[in-house]
């Protein structure tokens, strides 16, 4: 293998598959980064059996060829030299990288590529094709709502479910849960459901490039796993294995108050309940009030900590139906607020002790249910 590439993009490469390197395998090709000179592209790989990502970047290839080296060590000594080209050359024997850029000479001592997990390409027939606005958008809106403890596996996933035209991502922790639906340009032939681990998901949201348009999402049959690809990136993954709640019947039928409230207000009052909030197990008290006919209802969120203090922040609102006491995870507020675009917001609620539902204003394709918690005295 000889090839010529340029450090930028080596180092950008190389960014983007790092976070698949694994960490604590005793495997130590898994420690290790695949170099792979083909097709007049250099491709870069990393795995840790369950994640893996390639990126493919442009390069001077004079003669093809492959070879592993260590993440790390190669990915510190990118990122130290100048931004200029960087000669690569293979000696097969020892299996050594010899780096050349300006005046820096460096040896690495690499593994042999055939030692590296296969990562085969999927056929993409069949597969499913989305803007990556749109795919990134609704991986925003329901993978913070994932499970973070591995006690129930199958909740640190989020469900992707795709039927005629309708794609839907749910994510559920057991105290939220989050659903976001986009339509397909196609009519899928069959329908698909598969759980993706959410750190898969949050990886894919981040290699996703300014020159992206599109991903794709393909289950290989047979494999257990999703690979997306983008246009000079690729990620796969095993799916999660079991079956994900029946989440339909978490979502309130109906409500007795309903409050539309300024998102971005909201938002706010929330971030300053939080400080208080935090050091009192997350719990905000939020009171809806009716207007008078004169006066707007208003929302009025408020923590306290024995320690720190107390907060209140009142938020005008549109309020139809009775006036509410109900208590919610601050922190949980605090995330869905942040991922709904709308410039209002509406929270459906019944009793102090069912669950609240909050849904963007003039968009049906979203909406996150969290659950109540005790007002105390």
């Amino acid at each position: 293998m000889k090839v010529s590439v340029k450090q930028e993009n080596l180092a950008h490469g190389l960014s983007v598959v790092s976070r698949a390197v694994s960490a604590r395998s005793t495997l130590p090709i898994l420690a290790n980064v695949l170099i792979a000179a083909e097709d007049g592209r250099l491709r870069l790989s990393a795995t840790d059996r369950e994640l893996g990502i390639s990126a493919w970047i442009g390069a001077k290839i004079e003669d093809p060829g492959a070879t592993t080296v260590p993440a790390r060590t190669f990915g510190d000594l990118v990122a130290t030299l100048p931004n200029e080209t960087i000669d690569m050359e293979l000696e097969v024997r020892t299996h050594t990288l010899h780096l050349k850029a300006g005046r820096t000479n460096a040896d690495i001592k690499g593994i042999d590529a055939q030692e590296f997990p296969p990562m085969p390409a999927p056929d993409k027939d069949g597969g499913i094709t989305l803007p990556v606005d749109e795919f990134k958008e609704m991986v925003q809106q329901v993978v913070f709502a994932a499970s973070r403890d591995d006690a129930r596996p199958v909740l640190t996933g989020v469900l992707i479910t795709v039927e005629d035209k309708t794609m839907t991502m749910a994510a559920a922790d057991g105290f939220r849960l989050s659903v976001r639906t986009t339509d397909l340009k196609k009519t899928v032939d069959s329908p698909l459901r598969a759980i993706v681990p959410a750190r898969a998901l949050n990886e894919l949201a981040r290699i996703i490039d300014e020159d992206d348009d599109e991903v794709t999402m393909v289950l290989p049959p047979g494999r257990g796993q999703v690979v997306f690809t983008l246009k000079n990136a690729e990620l796969r993954c095993q799916l999660v294995e079991g079956s994900f709640p029946e989440y339909q019947q978490i979502i309130p039928t109906g409500h007795k108050t309903r409050t539309v409230i300024a998102t971005e207000a909201f938002l706010k009052a929330a971030k300053q309940a939080e400080i208080f909030a935090r050091e009192s197990s997350h719990i905000a008290r939020v009171s809806i009030k009716n207007g008078d006919g004169k006066e707007p209802g208003t929302l009025e969120i408020s923590a306290q900590s024995e320690e720190t203090g107390s907060n209140e922040s009142m938020v005008d609102a549109t309020v139809e139906g009775d006036e509410i006491l109900i208590a919610f995870n601050v922190r949980y507020l605090r995330e869905v607020l942040d991922v709904i675009k709308a410039p209002n917001v509406a929270l459906e609620t019944s009793a102090a002790a069912a669950p609240g539902v909050f849904r963007p204003m003039g968009e049906d394709n979203f909406l996150h249910v969290i659950m109540p918690m005790h007002l105390g005295k």
